[in-house]
């Protein structure tokens, strides 16, 4: 979905391409990206994408099996923990050089991704992975649809709330507690694209990202002491927590970045409607967590509206590019 990773593409994108000079006298070396891949290279760049999707959901399914343990508190803190352990030495984001213009969607990014976590696990723990996802993915989708004045964008959105309501077949066994954390995930996700788009065009590559990744461990540190005091943790449930963590954030992060220098940021968007597909399948096989009918049938519609939006968003790309007055 273009709208869901669009910002975080193009960053991961900036990263990837970025070279440095090469010493005078030396030819520099071919520059690998989505224009110039082969068709070798893109069916590569799918291959690595999807094998990202489905780890980011495998991990996610992994971490629910720490539940009867840590919890999703103890499960969102070691992975919150283990993306920060990852990023930090990679990219070494420079926090004292830091303006508060910059600070400030840094910190609301840290935020939004701390209840965008919590609010998926919680949900997860209740309601399952395939519908907790599903339910996520609205908040991506009302940003696309919020940000368009087309009447096919607004036929998406009822499209979508039907499949919500087919999802979640409202009646007396309703978990709507376990929803409503899905819809709070959503809305934090929803909030970590916006923030996400001014922390690019304030901070460099994936500087604002790290600066998040180190502000979030920072703030679940002392949650992580205490809830781990009061929750003693196993081996097992930690190994489980850490597997999700790696799974779930660094897994998906590499592949991503890999996929982004051979695929273009338009199809990698639509394909990431496959997220809630992934999230039914991982829920069945690790958790055996099965769906009805009616659950697929909303799972599907979600998703479709997803995809529509997103194809038309390409075209529309394309279209603009193509009637941009070019200059000399």
């Amino acid at each position: 979905m273009h709208w869901t990773y669009g910002t975080v593409s193009r960053t991961l994108l900036d990263m990837t391409t970025h070279v440095e000079t090469p010493p005078q006298g030396t030819d520099p070396a071919p520059l690998l990206s989505a224009e110039t891949a082969t068709a070798s290279e893109r069916a590569a760049g799918l291959g690595l994408m999807l094998a990202g999707s489905a780890s980011n959901q495998v991990g996610a399914a992994i971490g629910a099996l720490a539940f009867p343990v840590i919890g999703p508190v103890g499960v969102v803190a070691v992975r919150q923990l283990t993306m920060a352990a990852f990023l930090t030495p990679v990219v070494r984001p420079r926090l004292h050089r830091m303006t508060r213009a910059q600070w400030l969607p840094v910190l609301g990014l840290a935020l939004a991704f701390s209840v965008m976590n919590l609010g998926l696990y919680a949900a997860v723990s209740r309601i399952g992975l395939g519908l907790a996802v599903t339910l996520e993915f609205l908040g991506p989708l009302a940003v696309a649809i919020l940000a368009s004045r087309r009447v096919v964008d607004a036929c998406c959105a009822l499209v979508a709330g039907v499949g919500v309501a087919v999802l979640t077949a409202p009646g007396p066994s309703t978990d709507y507690l376990g929803i409503a954390f899905g819809l709070v995930a959503a809305g934090a996700w929803a909030a970590y694209i916006l923030l996400n788009r001014a922390v690019g065009q304030r901070l460099p590559g994936l500087q604002g990202t790290a600066a998040a990744a180190v502000v979030t461990a920072a703030a679940w540190t002392p949650v992580a002491v205490v809830w781990f005091w009061l929750h003693p943790p196993t081996v097992e449930a930690l190994t489980f927590a850490v597997v999700c963590g790696l799974l779930a954030s660094v897994v998906p992060y590499v592949a991503d970045l890999l996929a982004l220098r051979r695929v273009p940021t338009q199809l990698f968007s639509t394909l990431s409607s496959i997220h809630p597909v992934w999230a039914a399948l991982a829920g069945w096989l690790v958790l055996g967590q099965l769906l009805g009918a009616n659950e697929w049938t909303g799972l599907g519609l979600i998703v479709l509206a997803n995809i529509v939006v997103s194809a038309r968003g390409v075209r529309a790309s394309r279209v603009s590019r193509a009637v941009a007055p070019t200059t000399s």
